[in-house]
């Protein structure tokens, strides 16, 4: 397995971010956002500006973090139910649109990952909405066999898809080699399963890009903290990766604030946790 930084988890100083990565020996980068411009809207100098920086200090892009489907199912004005991290709101209209886009930047970073949704959950996951959701994939994968891309649907707790048990019947019926699972145990979390065992063995054919992050119970809340610290069992979920022979990234997604320091110090706690699981 190769480890990656979503790099604004660090700072939203795209050169900063890679510098911090390489003091950990992590040389996959995730773009989500770049200068506090979200990847879907980076214009073609900031891309090649980028894209310097990488090839100088010989870093990959993992994936692109992409906010595809993150709007309601329902109607089409653009609506915000969940972190947009720089994204700009658009309708389930707009959608295909930002992925021909994202099909360019990720042929641009020679990547072939392209992280996406599930539209924002407004209530329970009832067949009929498992079916749209189905449904709604069937451009989308069409625009991934033509341009060679694959998309990783994240299980996110504040879109229709939280678990894992559910990313992977979704996956399972759009039944495509270009549709994949971007497996987060911590969302599983916040969305009551038990990331690991019981995620994890449901997505673990069908995973091929990992965000791993960690939280506690307090004052009757999960509160994000250092990755192995928390209520996930890192232990054993990357031992199982190692058994498992998982070859893709596995991306810190830090959301971890210090009391003392901003994302950047409880992303580099973050990453001194993660090289006592995984050691090049």
């Amino acid at each position: 397995m190769k480890l990656s930084v979503i790099t604004d988890e660090i700072s939203q100083d795209f050169q900063h971010a890679l510098d911090v990565m390489l003091e950990y020996n992590v040389r996959g980068a995730e773009l989500r956002g770049l200068w506090d411009i979200n990847v879907g809207d980076l214009a073609d100098d900031r891309v090649a500006e980028a894209k310097r920086l990488m090839k100088e200090r010989a870093v990959s892009v993992s994936c692109l973090a992409s906010p595809f489907y993150k709007c309601d199912i329902d109607e089409d004005q653009a609506t915000v139910a969940g972190m947009m991290h720089l994204a700009e709101a658009r309708g389930y209209g707009q959608q295909l649109l930002l992925l021909e886009r994202l099909c360019q930047l990720a042929h641009e970073f020679g990547t072939d990952q392209i992280r996406v949704f599930t539209f924002w959950r407004r209530g329970d996951m009832t067949p009929e909405i498992e079916q749209r959701i189905v449904d709604a994939f069937e451009a989308p994968v069409k625009l991934a066999e033509r341009e060679g891309v694959t998309l990783v649907l994240e299980n996110e707790h504040a879109c229709y898809v939280g678990t894992g048990e559910e990313a992977a019947r979704v996956v399972r019926t759009i039944n495509s080699p270009r549709v994949t699972v971007c497996w987060d145990p911590g969302n599983a979390l916040c969305a009551g399963e038990v990331p690991y065992p019981d995620g994890w063995n449901a997505v673990k054919d069908l995973t091929t890009h990992i965000h791993v992050k960690d939280a506690v119970d307090g004052n009757g809340e999960l509160h994000w903290t250092v990755i192995g610290q928390g209520k996930i069992d890192y232990p054993g979920h990357f031992d199982a990766l190692r058994r498992s022979g998982y070859s893709g990234y596995v991306s810190l997604e830090t959301h971890y604030k210090p009391a003392e320091g901003g994302t950047e110090a409880g992303s580099r706690a973050c990453l001194a946790a993660l090289r006592t699981f995984v050691k090049d």
